[in-house]
């Protein structure tokens, strides 16, 4: 276990904000990660549960511990019973895209869509990552963790994480009850590309690769592509990829946009995917609407707000120029959500998790 006093996060955001907190705990096993539960619930502290940063924005110094899974490579494969079909038992503090490339170049498929997303696994089962179609609630089996109450090793099953769309129940009533230490993520051999979403299918013709000759590393390498074309590194410029959540609107209301703006983008979604109530059909159909699309349409793609930007590529992306703060950052998210409130009548909320 490391332990570290008056620890700057400069380096464990990926926004780049340099901000303390009081101690820096890292633990690298479940033993570990029990002694910490502990003493996280014996003492009167503020803990804050961080993994690589990515989905983070510091306000302030954090007056209390930051608890943090060592970061390494540590991948086993479990081959389920009666099927030769792969699960991968990932460390959580191993990098999700990490994971993402051995399984590729292994022929295990499923996380292709997810190529290139920052952060770990532990925060892949947290915040319900997903890009291109494809979310982690659907290949992730079971989170190994330790309760910070009890000290107990629990083993928690996908089916009662409440996944929903960038959603969980870690991030709710679960908040800040659970050290975690492995995800499972249960892969096939079989390849059943999902290529309709966004501009994937057009990337590939462009490519000159077809569907019938696709394989799993150039549908990772075309993902790859399009995400760099357009997403800002966070080595070089500040950044906690998509900062808000593409609001899902039902018909009435997507009427009601259409209506107003015949060039309106969006994707319709079953409600079984839309976090939607459980008495509403699950045959309704509900439409998500492109945050940046409506952000490029207000007019903040590339504008600059003090040293906090919007990207120029990508509307979803706020970006620090240099040096700025995270009020900096929240001044700039404010006056976006107040403009598409204005001019969309839809409150566009943020991904990332503010401290």
């Amino acid at each position: 276990m490391q332990r570290l006093k008056n620890y700057s996060l400069l380096h464990d955001n990926t926004f780049g904000i340099d901000q303390r907190c009081e101690e820096y705990i890292v633990y690298s096993n479940a033993t570990e990660a029990a002694d910490v539960a502990r003493e996280l619930h014996a003492g009167d502290k503020p803990f804050l549960l961080l993994g690589g940063g990515s989905n983070l924005l510091l306000t302030k110094d954090f007056q209390g511990r930051v608890v943090t899974p060592e970061k390494r490579f540590d991948i086993s494969v479990i081959l389920q019973q009666g099927s030769n079909e792969p699960a991968l038992r990932c460390w959580a503090g191993t990098t999700f895209d990490d994971v993402v490339d051995y399984a590729v170049r292994h022929g295990y498929h499923g996380l292709e869509n997810l190529s290139l997303i920052p952060g770990e696994c532990g925060a892949s089962a947290v915040q319900n990552i997903g890009a291109y179609g494809a979310e982690i609630k659907d290949v992730i089996t079971t989170i190994e963790a330790v309760e910070i109450a009890t000290g107990r090793v629990v083993t928690i099953h996908a089916q009662d994480c409440g996944y929903a769309y960038r959603e969980s129940r870690f991030k709710h009533e679960w908040k800040n009850r659970y050290l975690i230490t492995y995800v499972t993520y249960q892969l096939s051999r079989k390849f059943h590309p999902e290529l309709d979403y966004g501009n994937v299918r057009k990337q590939l013709e462009e490519n000159g690769i077809s569907e019938a000759s696709l394989t799993g590393q150039q549908l990772r390498d075309t993902i790859i592509g399009i995400r760099q074309a357009k997403l800002p590194d966070p080595a070089i410029t500040g950044n906690a990829g998509s900062f808000f959540m593409n609001p899902i609107v039902d018909e009435a209301t997507f009427k009601r946009l259409k209506a107003e703006h015949p060039d309106l983008r969006y994707f319709e979604v079953k409600a079984d995917k839309a976090n939607i109530p459980h008495e509403s059909s699950d045959h309704a159909l509900y439409y998500k609407i492109p945050a940046g699309w409506m952000i490029d349409k207000c007019g903040w793609k590339g504008k600059q707000l003090g040293r906090a930007g919007v990207h120029d590529k990508q509307a979803l992306i706020l970006v620090n120029k240099g040096g700025a703060t995270g009020q900096e950052i929240v001044d700039l998210m404010q006056a976006i959500q107040k403009d598409v409130k204005k001019n969309f009548g839809l409150e566009i909320r943020p991904e990332v998790n503010i401290i």
